[in-house]
């Protein structure tokens, strides 16, 4: 089933059954107010002929036919007979269901005649002889209207007075019936009036950003995602024109990744080439030693570079704990120191005596240091490496005295495959702000000219050098090795 019908569908049965529910309380209220309201009324005009004269034992002495000539009977059956203003039929009867007196004429019904219709009303006469009135529910006619009857005991005596009384309170409440029908007809018909343009509205927008999925999932990227509305289907069609942008992004990247790559290969592989051919041909051995050396330099130059490109291509997955930087910041300074030995670059560190506490994974902050020392040793002669604390944030700062960042690279600076040098994937501060990113920190180009923060090492290392400061979220707390 589509959305759309699923939509439809839902709306029409919440608002039928709410319509037809809300309907059924309002019938079944009003159904029951309406009957105990014809009760009371019917008890109220069985009462009031009691009091209009009629004598219950007095009538309970006339038992043959013939009593109806008398004077007192005739009374009494003319008293009966003026009820009929007000009600159908009034009966008199004893405990054993014969009549007494009638509003029907003595002849058509005489004086010790049972009354068969009674036998189907034993409860409310048992109440009536009890408690002495009670109601039947209410019944169909012969006529096909429906009636009610009342049963009004006369001076608690055997003798029980009995009026049948209309219960129009009936024909109301069946207009009130065909109107709630009526009413939920319509609003199940408005219902789906509404649903369909609701169902419309939505569904359509979706199968249009359904059908632009497609054309990103084919590679037809070329057409902009048109914005729907303002709504949540308008921020959803702006997630996917970011995501088509970023799928432009990763694509673009992709090949440069991948020219790149041919590239960064070629040249040591045409290295390797060269030096492999002489040392086979040469006899000396000094100068076999020599050019394998350079062949063994070279594969560690090929070496890096994929390793910069796999560490740029994989899922990055951080182990963030909370501990001293020091240590990781300590571990890559000694790797690098090993790979400046004899090659006069000089590398001044300058650490805070007391713990520099963050959370970040120990690996990433230690890649990240050797890849700034890197670029820093590349670019001059002289590296300052710092960290300090603060505004809640420890800060590692690296400087050079190189010739700096060109002003029209510095907004480019962090893209990968984007590098001034001959050598080198430019892979390596986009590795950094991958890193950072992935830590909950942050890493930025400081230029010379810029108002900086407080730095507690302030050092002119000369020359108009690149500065770079990562910055590490910190924390309050003590890991556990440090704590008392």
């Amino acid at each position: 089933m589509s959305l759309r019908r699923k939509y439809v569908l839902i709306l029409v049965a919440f608002s039928l059954v709410l319509t037809l529910g809300g309907g059924w309380l309002s019938w079944t209220l009003t159904a029951g107010a309406l009957e105990d309201q014809m009760d009371e009324k019917v008890l109220w005009v069985a009462g009031t002929a009691t009091e209009v004269g009629l004598d219950g034992p007095a009538l309970l002495g006339f038992t043959q036919p013939g009593d109806s000539v008398e004077v007192f009977f005739t009374s009494q059956q003319a008293r009966l007979e003026r009820l009929q203003r007000y009600v159908d039929e009034a009966y008199i009867f004893r405990r054993d269901n014969t009549v007494i007196a009638s509003s029907i004429a003595p002849t058509s019904l005489p004086i010790g005649t049972p009354l068969r219709w009674l036998d189907a009303y034993g409860p409310e006469l048992e109440e009536a002889w009890s408690v002495g009135e009670s109601v039947t529910p209410a019944f169909t006619g012969e006529d096909g209207r429906p009636y009610k009857y009342a049963f009004h005991r006369l001076q608690d005596s055997d003798a029980m007075l009995a009026v049948l009384i209309p219960a129009d309170f009936l024909d109301p409440l069946a207009r009130f019936q065909r109107t709630l029908l009526g009413g939920a007809i319509v609003s199940g018909l408005l219902a789906t009036f509404l649903a369909i343009l609701l169902a419309t509205n939505i569904v359509r927008p979706l199968e249009r950003l359904s059908r632009v999925a497609l054309r990103i999932q084919r590679g037809r990227w070329d057409r902009p995602v048109a914005v729907e509305r303002g709504d949540e289907l308008g921020r959803l069609s702006r997630a996917m024109e970011r995501m088509r942008k970023g799928v432009i992004q990763r694509d673009e990247q992709l090949r440069l990744m991948l020219a790149q790559v041919a590239h960064e290969i070629r040249n040591p592989l045409g290295g390797l080439e060269l030096f492999a051919s002489a040392a086979l041909e040469t006899d000396d051995r000094e100068e076999r030693l020599e050019l394998l050396g350079r062949v063994r330099r070279e594969v560690e130059s090929l070496n890096g570079i994929i390793n910069d490109f796999l560490a740029f291509a994989r899922p990055m997955h951080s182990e963030t704990r909370l501990h001293d930087l020091r240590e990781p910041i300590e571990d890559a300074v000694a790797m690098v120191r090993m790979g400046f030995d004899g090659d006069g670059t000089e590398l001044r560190v300058h650490l805070p005596p007391e713990p520099l506490l963050a959370r970040a994974d120990p690996d990433h902050v230690k890649r990240v240091i050797l890849n700034l020392v890197q670029n820093a040793a590349h670019a001059g002669r002289t590296v300052r490496l710092a960290a300090w604390w603060l505004n809640g944030e420890a800060v590692v700062s690296v400087m050079d005295d190189g010739p700096g960042v060109p002003v029209e690279s510095q907004e480019r600076i962090f893209e990968p495959f984007v590098t001034d040098k001959e050598q080198g994937a430019g892979l390596g501060l986009a590795i950094v702000q991958r890193v950072m990113e992935t830590n909950g920190g942050r890493v930025e180009l400081v230029p010379r000219d810029a108002e900086r923060d407080p730095d507690p090492y302030p050092e002119d290392l000369g020359g108009t050098g690149a500065e770079f400061r990562v910055y590490f979220t910190g924390s309050d707390d003590l890991p556990a090795e440090l704590e008392p």
